[in-house]
């Protein structure tokens, strides 16, 4: 498994944290993170294809592409800022982020079903135009 780091393809063309293809759980602590992504290698999912942060990291990867303020130019008609805005806040609150590059064989039921007792504390997949809550 990886550290998180920010790729150019992970925002929107407004430069808002948008991690198309990709799954962004928070978890309270530290083993709880782990815990899940083991539970993710066992299932299949390749340990290349998950990405770790601890709340400092998360917070500072995402700080530069959270937007707190509506942007009045250029109005936007879905969640993505709040979205953003949100996972920035929980990894300012002390939770670590797992981020799982899913493809489509990985099912969001699957995921929240494997991932059941993990303490979970928020979840979204990111799909093409989608938000898809999976924990919230």
């Amino acid at each position: 498994m990886k550290h998180f780091s920010l790729s150019s393809g992970m925002t929107t063309m407004r430069g808002v944290f948008y991690p198309r293809g990709h799954i962004v759980l928070m978890f309270p602590t530290e083993q709880d993170c782990s815990r899940a992504a083991k539970l993710l290698v066992a299932d299949g999912v390749s340990e290349d294809d998950l990405s770790c942060a601890t709340p400092q990291e998360f917070e500072r990867e995402i700080h530069g592409v959270c937007q707190e303020h509506s942007d009045l130019l250029l109005p936007s008609i879905g969640t993505e800022s709040d979205t953003a805005v949100h996972l920035r806040e929980l990894a300012h609150a002390g939770h670590h982020a797992l981020v799982v590059h899913a493809n489509a064989k990985l099912t969001s039921h699957h995921v929240v079903e494997l991932l059941k007792d993990t303490h979970c504390s928020y979840g979204q997949r990111y799909r093409f135009l989608v938000i898809e809550d999976l924990v919230y």
